[in-house]
């Protein structure tokens, strides 16, 4: 069998990680420590040292797993293996799973836990959840059941994480002694920091996008606390409950298209379906920035229409805007339909979306976002550690401070765009379409 050079340093908690034998570890830590590069070179080195292991890397979606993690994996893991041919990969068919296939017979499963089929009707000796933050307890714990493919000495469960608020289910589950945390640093990863403790130039230039974060994102990406965001607005969003996985939705489902201006900041554009029973589910989305209005008019058209320009899904009631008139004019042109000024009075609005958030007497709130509704990320919000989508804003969004530290009764308004166009919706659909002249402006 032709040699492979692996060539990696871990350090601080990535030499833990190596040295246990835990049932259930996790990698905790703030952004850019390294945390999932570690995992990924324990589940490869495990696989070039004992054939015939199955392994499986998993992340909540298939799509955020082939657009993240398994980037990592290729360029920074396995390079030389798969360029040598040690290891090759196998793309899947009807009866296999995605898979990273060795020489030595050992095989590395890849996945999403939103198509669960092919993954979990196999056993492993070792799995990698990738930002397990945005897995369930019941993930987690479906996914511990297939362990028991019996290869290795010992079976392994892995997840890496940035922190997130107290009492998420990571946190509580080794705080009750069920999971081994391992509080992965900056210091860890030396493409960011030197043995002295000094930062390489790529740490600096890191270190400046990390360093200029605010409030709750700073301490769990900078800091690495698992900290709660102070006066969170929509306390009672919880993404296992509010975040379903995607489906067909009837042609008879009402929609609606609302949308928050920017360009320096986030172009918002949101698709909402209203089911029979009143409740919304946002099901598609644009968020991105350093892009004229009559692009972003062009990419709405692209999603909603075919090459001849028939519309292939039903047109929206009414397109909900923001109330800058030059770009409510340019939006309409480009589209060929008219638009409707939001209802923005904050207070009323922010009441009623929190209204939909609550579960109602069928144990069902109102309001849903599908699984990756996000049509495109923006590299540029990824690159300042920003907010790329409405979900990531949720967490962030809080009430404003008064000099003293007393909430103010309107919102912070930092990193708010989804926040917005989901209050239009809401206010428009809940408490009346029309507002008063002396309120557009």
């Amino acid at each position: 069998m032709t040699a492979t050079v692996v060539r990696y340093e871990p350090r601080g908690a990535a030499r833990a990680l190596f040295r246990t034998k835990a049932a259930e570890v996790a990698m905790a830590g703030p952004a850019g420590t390294g945390k999932s590069l570690a995992c990924l070179f324990r589940v490869h080195l495990a696989a070039l040292n004992n054939p015939g292991i199955r392994a499986l890397i998993v992340r909540k979606t298939a799509v955020s797993l082939g657009a993240t993690t398994l980037v990592t994996f290729e360029k920074k893991v396995a390079a030389h293996a798969l360029s040598s041919g040690i290891v090759t990969w196998f793309g899947g068919s009807p009866r296999e799973a995605a898979c990273y296939r060795y020489q030595n017979g050992s095989i590395i499963v890849v996945g999403g836990m939103d198509r669960p089929e092919k993954i979990m009707s196999a056993e492993y000796d070792l799995v990698f959840a990738d930002e397990a933050t945005e897995l369930t307890e019941t993930d987690w714990e479906y996914i511990g059941t297939r362990l028991r493919h019996g290869k290795l000495s010992w079976q392994q469960q892995l997840l890496a994480c940035n922190p997130a608020h107290p009492t998420h289910w990571i946190k509580q589950r080794a705080e009750r002694g069920g999971l081994v945390m391992l509080h992965s640093r900056h210091e860890d990863n030396p493409a960011y920091v030197r043995e002295d403790g000094t930062l390489t130039p790529q740490g600096e230039d890191y270190f400046a996008k990390l360093d200029a974060l605010t409030g709750v994102r700073r301490l769990r990406l900078r800091d690495g606390i698992w900290a709660a965001s102070e006066g969170v607005i929509y306390e009672t969003f919880d993404p296992a409950v509010h975040v379903v996985d995607a489906f067909p939705i009837p042609e008879s489902w009402t929609r609606w298209l609302t949308v928050d201006f920017g360009f320096v900041n986030p172009f918002c554009a949101q698709w909402w379906a209203e089911d029979p029973d009143g409740r919304l589910y946002l099901y598609r989305e644009i968020y991105y920035t350093q892009r004229l209005v009559e692009e972003h008019a062009r990419h709405i058209l692209a999603a909603v229409t075919d090459e001849s320009g028939q519309w292939i899904e039903p047109r929206p009631r009414a397109v909900i805007t923001d109330h800058d008139a030059e770009d409510r004019a340019t939006l309409e042109k480009h589209l060929g339909m008219s638009t409707v000024p939001a209802k923005k009075t904050v207070s009323d609005g922010i009441q009623a979306v929190q209204s939909r958030l609550k579960k109602q007497g069928d144990g069902k709130p109102r309001l849903f976002l599908l699984r990756d509704a996000l049509m495109e990320r923006d590299p540029e919000l990824m690159a300042a550690k920003k907010p790329t989508c409405t979900e990531e804003e949720i967490p962030g969004y809080v009430w404003a401070v008064k000099p003293g530290g007393v909430l103010k009764e309107e919102p912070l308004k930092e990193n708010d765009h989804g926040m917005d166009c989901m209050r239009y919706v809401v206010a428009h659909r809940d408490l009346g379409s029309t507002p008063r002249a002396d309120r557009w402006f």
